[in-house]
């Protein structure tokens, strides 16, 4: 199943094998996407009129809630770009730059169904990828010789003027066999032409940005992208010496951007960003403020008023066509401490009817995110020595220290929740990721007694502390 076809009890599933607990912000985000899916099944006339439910989640940092809308949009296949909703409090901000949200999302798309459609075609873009090596091989090995007449100028008459051109070189196109063809490629998937190398014009991926200034504000352009829009523009090319192993891997991707229909790629990724974009808006809290005063709250207030037509529903003018912003879902979180989302203006508030808070992280919840999930940090840090041949073990009594640990960090300074356990991990093997290049294969067990005799010091001193946990 792909593309929001999951019922929320599926979807939930999914997101327990990587996120511990919360589990009424799941259900809320999971009855969103099946709703998705359910207004796809409705008549017509009636599918238009359905918006989204879109949903605050309040909670503490470092709880889960970016973590939660970015699998759910992974899950779904779906378009998704975070945003930090107090940057447009930032000095120089400009009301229309929310829209670049939506850009952003439509390029996210666009990657999204460039991907898929290129999975589509791997296997005719194999085929001719390994043609057209075999000819780049065979006429290697029988080169063509130039001769100078080839290229001769040519005088061309211009009313009373006369110039000459020397017109390109042109290589005659050599024949080869069915059977050389077959030969070479048969050597090609049995791996015997793996140190041989081969020259080919490689397109050259720096793409320079130019900085434009409007009414809109400021804007980064891809200089490259805007070319390609000319007429005969085919990009900077570079010509390279690879490996063939290399080569038939760049010839593949060349004849697959030849083979997809890149204006279908582009209607489709402007439809998937319609009807099913994700927008995650992070510090929604930082916007908010007591209306009955002024002073900088006003430009608070601004901001959701310009955030407002988007959530509401809008059209955004992108490089690939207009955007309608009726059925993107909008995801907003914020800790909410010192402004309440009673403190948004009505109209934003109505805009999001779900409403879930998320819990704070206790000393049992750390020790089933370091254990528990499908990417746990120790899964991850046992991976990573892996590959320096050194064997970590984690013992349970190890993990429960750990946490135990994060948990009292967390209390004493700041409350970062989940997030603190990379600043206690990181500290405790920092050590043995300094030192496991030069360790002869071994198993590191990582004890009670180790936990204590690393991180004791540290938080004993609160100092300290407070600048490496």
């Amino acid at each position: 199943m792909k593309n929001g076809n999951f019922t929320p009890r599926e979807t939930v599933s999914e997101l327990d094998r990587y996120i511990i607990g919360q589990h009424k912000a799941k259900r809320a985000v999971a009855i969103a996407l099946r709703n998705r899916w359910r207004r796809q099944q409705v008549t017509n006339d009636l599918r238009d009129e359905i918006a989204p439910r879109n949903i605050i989640m309040i909670g503490p940092t470092g709880v889960g809630k970016t973590e939660i809308a970015r699998r759910l949009a992974k899950l779904a296949r779906a378009p998704f770009v975070k945003v930090e909703a107090s940057k447009f409090t930032e000095v120089g901000y400009v009301g229309r730059d929310v829209e670049s949200m939506i850009r952003d999302l439509v390029e996210n798309a666009i990657q999204i169904c460039e991907k898929e459609a290129l999975e589509g075609v791997q296997t005719r873009a194999q085929d001719a990828a390994e043609e057209r090596l075999a000819k780049m091989i065979l006429g290697a090995q029988r080169p063509i010789v130039q001769t100078p007449q080839d290229a001769q100028p040519q005088t061309h008459q211009f009313g009373p003027l006369s110039f000459q051109i020397t017109p390109p070189q042109q290589q005659p196109q050599p024949f080869y066999s069915d059977s050389e063809i077959n030969d070479i490629r048969q050597k090609l998937r049995n791996g015997e032409l793996e140190e041989a190398e081969v020259e080919l014009d490689v397109t050259d991926t720096h793409n320079p940005f130019m900085t434009i200034f409007g009414a809109g504000g400021t804007e980064e352009v891809n200089l490259q992208d805007m070319m390609s829009q000319m007429p005969g523009f085919k990009g900077r090319t570079k010509r390279r010496r690879l490996k063939v192993p290399d080569a038939l891997e760049v010839l593949k991707q060349q004849e697959a951007q030849k083979l997809i229909d890149h204006d279908k790629v582009q209607r489709d990724a402007v439809q998937r960003t319609e009807q099913a974009g994700i927008v995650f808006l992070d510090e929604i809290d930082k916007v908010g403020s007591d209306r009955r005063i002024g002073g900088p709250d006003v430009s608070r207030e601004g901001v959701q008023r310009d955030l407002l037509p988007i959530v509401e529903g809008s059209t955004v003018g992108t490089k690939y066509g207009s955007v309608k912003t009726d059925h993107i879902l909008f995801i907003a979180a914020g800790a909410f401490h010192v402004s309440k989302v009673a403190d948004l203006i009505p109209e934003l508030q109505g805009r999001f009817p779900i409403r879930v808070e998320l819990d704070s992280l206790e000393k049992g919840d750390f020790i089933r995110i370091l254990t528990e999930p499908k990417n746990a940090l120790t899964k991850q840090y046992e991976a990573l020595m892996a590959t320096e041949g050194i064997e970590v073990v984690f013992e349970p009594d190890a993990v429960e220290e750990l946490a135990g640990y994060a948990e009292e960090a967390n209390r004493r300074s700041e409350n970062i929740g989940a997030r603190r356990l990379y600043t206690i991990m990181e500290a405790l093997l920092e050590e043995l990721s300094y030192d496991a290049s030069e360790r002869a294969q071994s198993k590191f067990i990582v004890d009670v007694a180790y936990v204590k005799a690393t991180l004791d010091p540290i938080l004993s001193n609160e100092d300290l502390a407070k600048y490496i946990l």
